[in-house]
């Protein structure tokens, strides 16, 4: 598999230079030249194989030119010491009850930093290290985190050889245990407190990368969605998902993702653009719709992002639009007969958290939540294709968000190890403006 530029075709790369590169020369993200058809491997996978050794088996097929099965066998085993988990719950909806749909939750929250995003950095840690394993030189990561992204990455890449991290993230605007993670480390992480939105920090972060002056004097790649090593190895979940479904279930399988800047999403549709059978996908949006309205009318109307309570959702301009917007050949048509927008507010996501406690007693982050609600819609309101299975995913451990899972509940959710551990540790954080040249005198001066 080969790679290219969304805003240029001509512009090719291997996926060793690709993850090195991080964001294509010309400001574009990289994205799969070639759709391998794996659908029959996909199907052989069985409920009991590890999803360590599904993605073992799945690397040599994508990359065979950058990676042996040996290096598989290292990078997967390397990455992914943790797992998902498939969920059936019960919806107390009459109007839902009567499609005799089930609603499964895939939890991708067992990593170290407790969120999706550990999959996608685990993976990139990994390859990076056996990328660099035989070569005397440095890289520096630099990303931009609405939340999750930052902790799964300063995790991921903590004392890694040859590599520092910069993560951006936007003031007042991640949860308080979202900022104990991505701040505590110290190290070859360091955390920059960003005075503006995501948006702001995505922008920095974007305009850093085409910089000719950083671009000669340091390594610098991208370990959010905007590095396809990081969006690639989140199609592998879904896989996963599928093979541990039974075969009535994969039976017109549709995938809910809570979306903010869809890499999540785009890798499902990677996954199913490989073979993958699935009927459908819904992105499910909080109030910054902008994607769920452009499926509706056709238009894109990128405009600030707003403030809610599933925070590490709330992107205005979401960079992975323009990979779906790819993938689909700029079809709006052809984008929605495959995706469907759904978007929820806030009294919805507190409402869906406290009905599955009084009514299951399990805890859901604001984003689950979220996902649950859209996927409960989706059947009530009678969308086209009805699903067996409705999988939606499970993006991060009710215990990431204390305040708002209380003041839903009226109980705090109990924290998992992980994240107990870092709630006592001082924050280590340089406060920037939202300023790119603020963000190229920090690089300079340190790397």
């Amino acid at each position: 598999m080969h790679f290219t530029s969304t805003r240029n075709s001509t512009l090719r790369a291997s996926f060793r230079e690709a993850v090195f590169k991080g964001l294509a020369p010309d400001g574009g993200l990289y994205h799969p030249i070639e759709t391998p058809d794996l659908k029959d491997l996909f199907l052989s996978f069985s409920p009991s194989l590890s999803f360590a050794d599904l993605s073992e088996s799945l690397l040599p097929h994508l990359f065979p030119e950058d990676i042996t099965p040996l290096a598989a066998n290292r990078i997967a085993q390397r990455a992914f010491p943790f797992s998902p988990a498939l969920k059936e719950i019960h919806s107390q909806l009459g109007a839902l009850q009567k499609t005799h749909a089930t609603i499964k939750i895939l939890e991708l929250f067992h990593g170290p930093s407790c969120a999706f995003k550990d999959f996608g950095a685990s993976f990139l840690a990994a390859v990076m290290e056996e990328f660099l394993k035989d070569e005397a030189s440095h890289a520096v990561i630099l990303t931009a985190t609405s939340g999750d992204t930052g902790s799964a990455v300063a995790r991921a890449f903590y004392k890694r050889d040859h590599i520092d991290v910069v993560i951006l993230y936007p003031s007042q605007r991640v949860s308080p245990l979202q900022e104990k993670q991505l701040t505590t480390l110290g190290g070859n992480i360091h955390a920059l407190e960003v005075k503006g939105s995501f948006d702001d920090c995505q922008r920095m972060v974007k305009e850093a990368f085409v910089d000719p002056e950083l671009s000669r004097k340091i390594r610098l790649t991208s370990a959010n969605s905007i590095n396809i090593g990081r969006l690639i190895p989140q199609a592998f979940y879904y896989i996963w998902a599928f093979a541990n479904l039974s075969r009535d279930e994969q039976e017109g399988c549709i995938f809910c993702v809570p979306s903010g800047n869809f890499g999540n999403l785009t890798a499902g549709v990677l996954a199913w653009k490989w073979g993958l059978p699935v009927t459908r996908f819904i992105a499910a949006t909080n109030i910054n719709k902008v994607v769920p309205e452009y499926l509706q009318e056709g238009v894109y109307k990128p405009r600030s992002s707003v403030k809610t309570l599933s925070n590490a959702m709330d992107v205005g301009n979401p960079s992975n639009f323009e990979r779906l917007s790819s993938i689909f050949h700029g079809n709006h048509g052809e984008m929605h007969r495959w995706i469907e927008g759904i978007w929820v507010t806030d009294d919805e996501t507190l409402d869906t958290i406290r009905r599955y406690y009084e009514t299951e007693g399990i805890f859901l982050d604001p984003h689950t939540a979220l996902g649950v609600r859209a996927s409960e819609r989706y059947l009530e309101e009678g969308y086209n294709p009805t699903p067996n299975c409705l999988v939606s995913l499970g993006t991060a451990h009710p215990g990431k968000f204390l305040e708002i899972v209380e003041e839903a509940t009226g109980k705090l959710p109990p924290l998992p190890a992980q994240l107990e551990a870092v709630l006592n540790l001082p924050k280590q954080a340089t406060l920037i403006e939202n300023s790119t040249e603020e963000l190229k005198r920090f690089l300079l001066e340190h790397f």
